[in-house]
């Protein structure tokens, strides 16, 4: 355009052309995009109209039929809907082939899930705002939980997400955000004419939404976009379409069978990580003494045994214990087998949620083992979690889910619901597993609280795959929440969650191993912690057996230069043996790779190994 320069381009080229491109956004717009970004040109008003549109229902044959009444008074606009559509208001039409074709959509409001609660409740206007969007009756000046509640429910029809590339792992959380009523009114077609895409405007550090023609339009077309873009499968774009058309999938079979080794195999490929060749385990003298190289502080600062000194020097290193993931074993297998390293070859089976549930159905079959909870993979299993969702919701079972990352952990982006829709959109914003969110956990007395969930951390040193040698330390970590649990509230983050220690101004529960097991044995006088103990190290044994059943690249890898120590998450729940007793179930949560601040540093660490496993005594302090 006239008064700008070719080198102001070049430079929004540089700072967005890759986004734009992977939004599949046509280079011909770029330079007129740019305009009404730094000008903050809104436009749509002159080429768009927003239309009113009433649609009847048919009468049911029996008016008298109070469930039906009931359900039509829960829905945002009872009786008849009243809908809305865009369409093309300029008398010339809009042609796709004109650079000026690209407009702007301003976002409503912008969030993340876990405040969404706090913003409606407090925000000036927002709760107004949304429910007038929405469709839902909310004329106070007070905030209403059930106008909240509903927002909250109704939120997921017209929710969109990015991510933020760059930033810490809480920055990176993705951010939902509902465009204004124009680009909110804007219908679904699987033949649309018009395509959008969230663009983050870096100058100006705010996203729009950024909107353009698939073809010619004439005057009074309707403008629509694709709500399931991108998916061409016809079972998986109906699973996307349930919020805005329900439906049932009951035929759709829920089993869940592991996955085949091309599955594995793509995994190893993406992680380009390199598999070692068979190497002798090494021997050494027994007065050796080892170089460490490490860029962990937590071992620069505590590493005191006179066998091992630091290198700065990896090349001369006996042992490598870094924090970032070791990819080319072939070459250290070849080059230096001696060298003993912290991690082993493909162990993102056993630390990857998704990779886990998958492994894990060697012990349980499709159903999983028993000490898992259910969980689908929403990338490649989400038919079968939507049919197993809708059948326990026909036979009246609990249906409360937690929906998590498949390799985040302290609880950052992990949501808990009951609702369908919230966790099928979740699917679009970053990788994500659901699993059956523990609705009758065991529980423990807080004489400050009452009865709170509560999770324990246990250490397990993994030293060898064949043989398979495991060992647990017998002293484990506790984590509390801070509010009574009930199954309600599911956004209050005190109440569901445990982990407290990375939440600002909240207080962090702290009991000893051996201050526990009396009071959980005062609390259950019928369950001993040493049997409940047994229990925990039997899901531990089933749960190595299955990630080393198989060769690499389908399960950890048999390197006997490799040693790791790992986190295991779990918590415990009532369950019901066939004879009618109750017995307390572990289930395990998480497994993460031992770095620096999971293990409190003042506590000392003694190693047991693990009866069932052939192996040696070991005492490790």
């Amino acid at each position: 355009m006239e008064g700008e320069s070719p080198e102001e381009y070049k430079a929004f080229a540089a700072l967005h052309g890759a986004a734009l491109s992977a939004s599949e956004v046509p280079p011909l717009y770029w330079e007129r995009l740019r305009h009404k970004l730094e000008n903050e040109v809104f436009d749509a008003g002159e080429f768009f109209g927003i239309m009113q549109v009433e649609e009847v229902e048919e009468e049911e044959e029996e008016n008298d039929d109070e469930e039906i009444e009931d359900e039509l008074k829960k829905k945002p606009n009872p009786g008849n809907e009243l809908c809305y559509k865009v369409i093309v208001t300029n008398e010339n039409g809009l042609q796709a082939a004109n650079p000026n074709s690209i407009f702007l959509i301003d976002h409503a409001w912008t969030y993340r899930v876990e405040h969404a609660r706090q913003q409606l409740l407090h925000v000036p206007g927002l709760l107004h705002r949304m429910a007038n969007l929405m469709g839902i009756d909310f004329h106070g000046e007070v905030a209403d939980e059930g106008a909240i509640e509903q927002v909250l429910q109704e939120m997921w029809k017209y929710n969109q997400t990015y991510q933020l590339s760059q930033g810490t792992a809480e920055e990176k959380v993705p951010v939902w955000y509902i465009m204004d009523e124009f680009g909110s009114r804007i219908q679904h077609s699987d033949e649309p004419t018009f395509a959008t895409a969230p663009l983050f405007y870096i100058p100006q550090q705010i996203a729009y939404t950024v909107l353009w023609p698939l073809r010619d339009l004439e005057t009074g077309e309707e403008v629509t976009r694709d709500y399931a873009y991108g998916e061409t499968d016809h079972l998986i774009r109906k699973c996307m379409l349930l919020p805005w058309a329900p439906a049932d999938v009951l035929d759709v079979n829920c089993s869940t069978p592991e996955p085949s080794e091309d599955h594995y195999q793509a995994i190893l490929n993406k992680n380009n990580e390199k598999l070692p060749v068979a190497i002798n385990p090494p021997v050494y003298d027994k007065n050796k003494i080892f170089k460490v190289y490490t860029d962990l502080p937590q071992i620069l600062n505590n590493l005191k045994h006179p066998r091992f000194e630091f290198t700065e020097d990896e090349g001369e290193a006996d042992i490598l214990y870094n924090f970032s993931h070791f990819k080319d074993y072939r070459k250290l297998s070849e080059e230096r087998p001696h060298v003993m390293l912290n991690q082993f070859p493909c162990e993102n089976l056993l630390t990857v949620k998704d990779c886990l549930a998958s492994i894990s159905r060697r012990v349980g079959g499709t159903e999983g083992p028993k000490w898992l909870p259910r969980t689908f993979n929403l990338h490649t299993e989400l038919p079968q979690f939507i049919s197993y969702f809708q059948q326990r919701e026909r036979r009246g079972e609990d249906n409360h889910w937690i929906c998590k990352p498949w390799n985040l952990a302290r609880s950052l982006d992990t949501h808990i619901t009951n609702n369908l829709n919230n966790i099928i959109r979740h699917r679009e914003s970053s990788p994500k597993v659901v699993s059956k969110y523990i609705e009758n956990p065991v529980l423990f007395h807080r004489e400050d609280v009452g009865m709170v969930k509560f999770d324990i951390r246990y250490v397990v040193l993994l030293r060898s795959i064949k043989p398979l040698k495991l060992y647990a330390y017998d002293v484990f970590w506790l984590r509390f929440s801070n509010r009574a649990f009930s199954l309600d509230d599911l956004d209050d983050y005190e109440k569901h969650f445990t982990v407290m220690n990375y939440a600002s101004g909240v207080t962090l529960k702290q009991v000893h191993y051996d201050e526990f097991i009396p009071l959980f044995e005062k609390q259950y006088p019928e369950y001993s912690w040493k049997t409940v103990q047994a229990e925990i190290f039997k899901a531990f044994a089933e749960l190595f057996q299955a990630v080393s059943a198989k060769p690499a690249p389908f399960g950890i890898c048999d390197y006997p230069s490799s040693r790791a120590v790992y986190a295991i998450d779990l918590m415990l729940k009532w369950d019901t043996t066939r004879d009618g007793k109750r017995t307390m179930q572990p289930q395990v949560l998480e497994r993460r790779k031992i770095l620096k601040g999971l293990i409190p540093e003042n506590l000392t660490l003694r190693c047991i190994p693990y009866a069932s496993f052939p192996v040696v005594g070991v005492s490790v302090t």
